[in-house]
């Protein structure tokens, strides 16, 4: 009897378990053949600014960077100045000491006895007839050329005690002008760097030397921007054009500056066409760029202001042509109607729209995820 129950027990729950397994089997199988209604985001037009840009990078360094090298070859002295100083044109930066060559030197000072002897004969012969055109025995024009031939003797003397100075000690005494052993800035600016230490030997700029650097001075109240534009982009910027050029170094601070010069030739790099462009930075008082910071130069190729904008990704195209997707209805259920519209500028996220909306129309966005 007890074995009866139980059986019809568990037949019952077997059973019920069976109905409910084909219930929800049979709701699941409803509830997918019942069309997804998919919710989407509604978006309305509205004034923007629209802009096209294209990025350069580079770096900024002083438009007049000039290397002070000496006129003379020697060794360093004394060094005036350290990097960083500011520095006036003609302030002394370096001192040199001449050390003059044996065999110019030796030259020097023979050529100075043979002028001193030359110099001897030619006044004793002066003074004889000096003597005889006082007492008439000459005539004047035989003593003016006396005269000529002892001033000429004189001028040979002096001309060679100065040649023999300037090999022995880089200037002669009665030079009116500057010292060439004090090497002096050419311009007015901050000093950039000094390579050389004392003791080093420096050599004068010739034919086949370029010479030692002594300093690099540069004028750090006018610098440019230098960088490459890539040729896909060169023809839509010229000269004049305003620049946003933002320096990583000083906490991405973003200056003002002007495109003022293009390269007419392209240079390879890394299989890319790159064009060399230069632009003028202004710099507020209160900011110091140092020469060489990296940079990168944001170049506004076109501009569209207090525009109709709406999401770019709200567009449909086709061919030539573009859509959107006009609110019709929203509620209880939304319905949109293919509308026609005239695209204009593009950033790339918003687009301007030049006809086929105004501001008090809606259209459809993105869809809504239920799931979310």
């Amino acid at each position: 009897m007890k074995n009866r129950i139980v059986n019809k027990i568990l037949r019952i729950i077997l059973l019920t378990l069976v109905g409910a397994a084909v219930i929800g089997t049979f709701y699941f199988l409803w509830k997918k053949a019942q069309p997804v209604v998919t919710v989407y985001e509604i978006v309305a037009p509205q004034r923007d600014t629209v802009e096209t840009k294209t990025v350069a990078t580079g770096n900024v360094e002083p438009r007049y960077e000039v290397e002070i090298k000496p006129q003379i070859s020697g060794i360093i002295a004394e060094i005036k100045k350290e990097a960083g100083q500011m520095v006036k044109a003609g302030e002394i930066i370096a001192t040199i000491k001449v050390i003059p060559e044996m065999v110019q030197l030796n030259s020097a000072e023979s050529r100075v006895n043979v002028a001193e002897i030359s110099l001897a004969q030619v006044r004793e012969t002066y003074k004889r007839d000096e003597r005889l055109f006082e007492q008439g025995v000459i005539s004047r024009e035989d003593f003016d050329l006396s005269k000529a031939n002892y001033l000429k003797a004189v001028e040979e003397r002096d001309n060679s005690i100065s040649e023999l100075e300037i090999i022995r000690d880089g200037i002669a005494k009665n030079s009116n002008v500057s010292s060439t052993t004090q090497i002096r800035s050419t311009i007015t600016g901050m000093i950039l760097d000094i390579p050389v230490k004392v003791g080093n030997s420096v050599i004068q700029a010739n034919n086949f030397n370029d010479g030692t650097t002594i300093a690099t001075v540069a004028d750090m109240n006018d610098m440019i921007f230098k960088g490459n534009v890539d040729e896909t982009e060169i023809g839509r910027i010229h000269e004049g054009m305003p620049i946003k050029l933002t320096v990583g170094a000083m906490e991405s601070r973003v200056f003002d500056a002007t495109l003022e010069y293009v390269s007419p030739k392209g240079v390879e790099k890394n299989g890319a066409i790159q064009f060399e462009i230069k632009a003028a930075v202004t710099i507020p008082e209160d900011a110091f760029i140092r020469a060489g910071y990296s940079a990168n130069a944001e170049i506004v190729l076109k501009r569209a202001e207090n525009v109709l904008t709406v999401p770019e990704s709200t567009i449909e195209f086709h061919g030539d042509s573009a859509f959107v997707r006009w609110v019709k209805q929203e509620t209880p259920e939304q319905l949109f109607e293919r509308r026609p519209v005239k695209v204009g500028l593009s950033d790339g996220i918003k687009i301007e729209i030049l006809e086929g909306l105004t501001l008090d129309d809606k259209i459809r966005g993105a869809a809504i995820d239920a799931d979310k």
